[in-house]
């Protein structure tokens, strides 16, 4: 089923960050696939200040029963305090159905941890 599938956006300070985590994701089964977006600018407020800074956005592709696992290991992993980690859910019957198997394949459903 298509709505078990996620993307989940995550923004990291480096691409040297967001290639280590990405890997760590792939390798640990949490991901079937990471793609990785350099050159972002964010404009955002923290701790009362608004802040720009160059970012690096990852793209994860992964079923909801990897979401829990996945975000602890990315807050393990990651340089933030408050690491940006949401998730998107897949609609059903849009996109290339053969992608879509080849997705729910390498992202087989695992018990949340």
């Amino acid at each position: 089923m298509y709505h078990n599938l996620r993307i989940v956006y995550i923004t990291t300070s480096t691409n040297e960050e967001a290639e280590h985590i990405g890997r760590k994701l792939v390798e640990e089964e949490l991901a079937a696939c990471v793609n990785i977006i350099g050159g972002m600018k964010s404009i955002y407020r923290w701790e009362g200040e608004i802040k720009e800074e160059q970012e690096t956005v990852l793209l994860v592709k992964t079923h909801y029963s990897k979401m829990k696992l996945l975000t602890n290991r990315v807050n393990e992993l990651h340089s933030y305090d408050c690491p940006c980690v949401v998730s998107l859910t897949l609609t059903e019957n849009e996109g290339n159905k053969d992608y879509i198997a080849w997705l729910l394949e390498n992202s087989k459903e695992t018990f949340a941890g």
